[in-house]
């Protein structure tokens, strides 16, 4: 019998197919339309895909297709630019579908806010075109080991035939999917910066070892580099605006707490689904229908009360970063960035993790059965709000609120 959460240790044989111009999305209604299309597809396969471990090889050509990865590309360079809560829903919603899925582009916005703030007119123009003409980006993550995630021995020298990669990454989330690999790195003079290779550049070796047992399709992995080629326009000197305030962290975190609150709504439907139609009465109750039980009720009173907090906040600090980027972003507008977001993951987090364990105390014995893989909800939101420490959140908004104190400028933040 296959181990259920076996993984291939080597390179991937499957490919991603070769760029083709995708659909152009032009507002931000038509990119909630496509979402909601989207989503009704990839919800029908999600379950089995996570049973079984399947990477969502047609579904991520279905979603770059639609156009929903060029949203952000700014209007005058041929995008809709849609605002940052068109964005959260977005993810809201294909990560109620399927949350591995939904995950997968989370690199290609991120890294996109950080061109936003700090690309070359140059830089912008091809990297936004080459969105535009269909390609996917993913990232090669930090490294293994107990060393900070910002932390970097992968190094790019300057070779006599060009620059060249050599290093081990992980958590590289949709890489095996992408066309372009971002990572961190650092150049000669032990000065951090992103380099972007390409995914089917020599001397680059994606491998399938992710073996999380939850958001089991992402594929997070390793990705080696072994002195890729790197083109030196497509290098960024994160040593040099470190202190520059922008909003690529607070958008990074944003994308981050509308997976949960995707991975919170699902949970929370699978629950009335059960309840409604698998549930029994408490022999105490007296009832004839679960649906009837004034326990039950109240809970699921609270877990919508809750869930529907959670989501406000984060809508509105889409609102705040929106705001903010209308006008030249400064260290206190980052700041608020960073603390308006911090509040939605803290929320967004809570929620999830509540609605994922409510399930099966609701829903009662039946739904533990391993062919409801409901467990994967509970999962996936476990494995997913470990991507930074929401204990952290605490400190980040207390130590702003009572000592004026300014977030640390990175991804996580």
């Amino acid at each position: 019998m296959t181990d259920r959460f076996a993984v291939a240790d080597g390179p991937m044989e499957r490919r991603p197919l070769p760029p083709s111009r995708p659909h152009l999305i032009t507002s931000d209604s038509e990119a909630l339309d496509t979402a909601l299309r989207l989503a009704e597809h990839f919800r029908e396969g999600a379950s089995d895909r996570d049973r079984e471990r399947r990477l969502p090889w047609d579904e991520i050509e279905e979603y770059t297709a639609s156009g929903l990865g060029g949203i952000t590309v700014p209007r005058e360079f041929g995008g809709a630019d849609v605002s940052l809560t068109t964005l959260a829903k977005t993810f809201e919603i294909l990560c109620a579908a399927d949350p591995s899925l939904g995950q997968l582009p989370q690199n290609q916005f991120g890294v996109l806010a950080l061109l936003r703030d700090v690309g070359s007119p140059e830089q912008k123009a091809r990297i936004y075109g080459d969105i535009l003409n269909g390609h996917r980006i993913g990232n090669a993550g930090p490294e293994k080991g107990k060393k900070a995630v910002n932390v970097s021995t992968t190094r790019l020298v300057a070779a006599p035939d060009g620059l060249r990669l050599t290093g081990r990454r992980f958590y590289s989330t949709s890489a095996i999917f992408a066309h372009w690999i971002p990572t961190r790195a650092i150049d000669e003079k032990d000065r951090p910066i992103q380099v972007w290779v390409r995914r089917d550049a020599p001397g680059v070796r994606v491998i399938d070892d992710w073996s999380s047992f939850g958001q089991r399709t992402t594929a997070s992995g390793s990705v080696e580099f072994v002195n890729a080629p790197v083109d030196p326009d497509l290098v960024f000197p994160v040593w040099s605006y470190g202190n520059r305030p922008g909003l690529a962290g607070p958008i990074s975190q944003l994308i981050q707490a509308s997976i949960d609150s995707g991975i919170a709504s699902a949970a929370i439907e699978d629950t009335l689904s059960f309840v409604r139609e698998r549930a029994r009465p408490w022999v105490d109750s007296g009832l004839q229908a679960a649906t009837e039980d004034p326990t039950i009720i109240h809970e699921v009173g609270h877990l919508h009360a809750e869930f529907h907090a959670a989501q406000a906040v984060l809508h509105e600090a889409a609102a705040t970063i929106d705001a903010i980027a209308r006008e030249p972003v400064t260290d206190a507008s980052s700041a608020r960035a960073s603390v308006a977001v911090a509040e939605a993951k803290i929320l967004t987090t809570e929620i999830a993790l509540e609605a994922t364990e409510k399930l099966f105390d609701l829903a009662g014995s039946a739904s533990t059965r391993a062919a409801q893989n409901l467990d994967r909800h509970w999962r996936n939101a476990r494995v997913h709000t470990l991507h930074d420490p929401v204990r952290w959140k605490y400190h980040l908004i207390g130590n702003y609120e009572l000592n004026g104190a300014l977030p640390s400028r990175h991804q996580w933040n």
